[in-house]
């Protein structure tokens, strides 16, 4: 597709207006006759906006008149026409000529990669591994083997279950799904414990195979054998087996922090100042001086990168930086305005930890009063399914 779109910028194409109560017959049409339509834009239900190179313009003809579409030339794009257009200029065509190549040159190398599907592993820490593979800014496509870097990060990390590349134009487009790191697999034919991965208090255990040692009601740690993998018979004595069992329990998570009564708080004064930089492939050009004229200040760096097409980007960058102004200020809280506002803090801390919020089933807080401050503990009692197999060592 960015090849094809490129091709005929390079040979001319025309933007057209379709005029039909027929559009959807007139685009099938087109389609049927392998006529590349592109960046159709439709304004109304009877009047439709698109591209079209001026070899396919030609073809046009039958099937408007097929369709009763009236088709009108909008504007003229592509090198032809701008170099008629400035075909006076020698000093512009040159220019141009050196553009045109840079652009076919550049178009070999990557210049963007996207990431997706992330949620716990951060896109520095993937960009990281892709560079290792061999993957990065500036490269050239025709070096890169995306089964070879898919392979290799699939082996090198347990916490991505499927990773996909996919390059179209100068972008790389890359797709992870994550996984939790699973403990180690245990075959069924190998003799196993069911161990404890957390301190809890069992709730509920239905053993299928093995013989449970614990009971509902018991206090357990990390490391407590929970179902032990052997059977005790009258006749056949004891008997190693591969210990399978649903086990709930009561888990803890709880937090404590301090927190003063006295506190300096940053307030935002509304005054801001934008500034604009640009980045050619790590060189980096400001147009700005570096220091601020703000004394507090935080800074937000938002950053946009050139690209000509869809999926077709350049090695510019443009940087904007915005630092907005704060002042900071001295308040004093009540203990029920700091109760409020530590526990609200702690809670969202703790509920990040928690992988089914669902299964949540008692919160309770703990406020311990000190001179100047407060110690508040947030703790939450969580349902969950606890037990990790561990292989029998003879």
């Amino acid at each position: 597709m960015f090849f094809k779109i490129l091709l005929n910028y390079i040979t001319g194409y025309i933007n057209i207006k379709v005029e039909s109560f027929f559009l959807e017959r007139f685009i099938n049409i087109c389609i049927s006759k392998n006529i590349f339509l592109w960046n159709i834009k439709r304004k109304k239900s009877t009047i439709m906006y698109a591209n079209i190179s001026i070899k396919d313009f030609k073809r046009l003809k039958n099937i408007a008149k097929k369709t009763k579409s009236k088709v009108k030339i909008e504007n003229k794009k592509g090198i032809p026409f701008l170099l008629y257009k400035y075909r006076k200029r020698k000093l512009f065509l040159i220019f141009f000529a050196i553009m045109i190549i840079g652009l076919i040159v550049t178009s070999n190398f990557i210049w963007n990669i996207e990431i997706t599907g992330n949620v716990n592993i951060s896109k520095e820490e993937i960009m990281q591994s892709l560079n290792n593979n061999g993957l990065k800014i500036g490269t050239n496509k025709n070096k890169i083997d995306t089964n070879i870097i898919i392979n290799n990060i699939r082996l090198q990390r347990d916490d991505i279950a499927w990773i996909g590349i996919n390059i179209k134009g100068t972008n790389a487009i890359i797709e992870i799904k994550e996984s939790d790191k699973a403990p180690e697999i245990i075959n069924q034919d190998e003799y196993c414990n069911i161990i404890s991965d957390k301190q809890a208090t069992i709730t509920k255990i239905s053993v299928q195979n093995g013989t449970a040692v614990v009971n509902v009601g018991d206090i357990v740690k990390p490391g407590d054998v929970l179902v032990a993998g052997y059977l005790e018979g009258k006749y056949t004595g004891t008997r190693y087996v591969h210990a399978q069992a649903d086990i709930q329990a009561k888990v803890w998570y709880s937090k404590k922090e301090k927190f003063y009564f006295n506190q300096e708080i940053q307030v935002p004064t509304g005054a801001t100042e934008t500034k604009y930089s640009i980045n050619f492939n790590n060189f980096k050009i400001n147009f700005y001086k570096t220091l601020s004229k703000f004394k507090n200040y935080d800074t937000i760096n938002e950053s946009k990168k050139l690209m000509l097409f869809s999926n077709l980007y350049l090695p510019i960058e443009i940087i904007k930086t915005t630092n907005s102004e704060y002042k900071k200020e001295n308040v004093t809280y009540t203990e029920q305005e700091l109760i409020e506002i530590a526990s609200k803090k702690l809670e969202e801390d703790l509920q990040n930890q928690i992988y089914n919020k669902n299964n949540i089933i008692n919160k309770q807080v703990n406020i311990y009063p000190n001179s100047g401050y407060i110690e508040v503990e947030v703790i939450y009692e969580v349902l969950e399914n606890i037990g990790n197999k561990e292989k029998i060592l003879f």
